[in-house]
């Protein structure tokens, strides 16, 4: 996992412009929400990179790659992260939230569970 510093492309009276990714071959773009205390994730995906993108709410991000410590960060409005292959995650809402989740592999429509391997041990309950 790791926290994308975003940065402001273009600024006017009008408001701003921030490219949230760039150069990426983007299969599926979802939008999520997530009441408060629930969690989402608890898997792992081979072929699939994440990018998630906080319209609303604050959650909270665990990850674990393989023989590492387990990495949690939080995430407000505004923020984006990505996991990568084969990287463990969970993110559980610590409030009502809305978020964006760009995906680069086979994540969306009829492939949604074709690249999702369950956790036996969840990272979050």
């Amino acid at each position: 996992m790791k926290k994308i510093n975003t940065k402001i492309n273009h600024k006017d009276k009008r408001g701003v412009i921030i490219d949230l990714l760039e150069k990426k071959k983007i299969n599926a773009i979802t939008y999520i929400t997530q009441k408060k205390g629930m969690v989402r994730g608890n898997h792992f995906h081979k072929k699939t990179i994440q990018w998630n993108y906080l319209i609303s709410g604050k959650v909270k991000l665990v990850t674990k790659k393989k023989n590492k410590k387990i990495k949690t960060i939080v995430l407000s409005k505004g923020d984006l992260a990505v996991t990568s292959l084969n990287e463990f995650h969970a993110i559980k809402a610590v409030k009502y939230s809305e978020y964006l989740v760009f995906t680069q592999g086979p994540r969306g429509g009829k492939e949604y569970e074709n690249d999702t391997f369950r956790l036996t041990k969840p990272l979050i309950k």
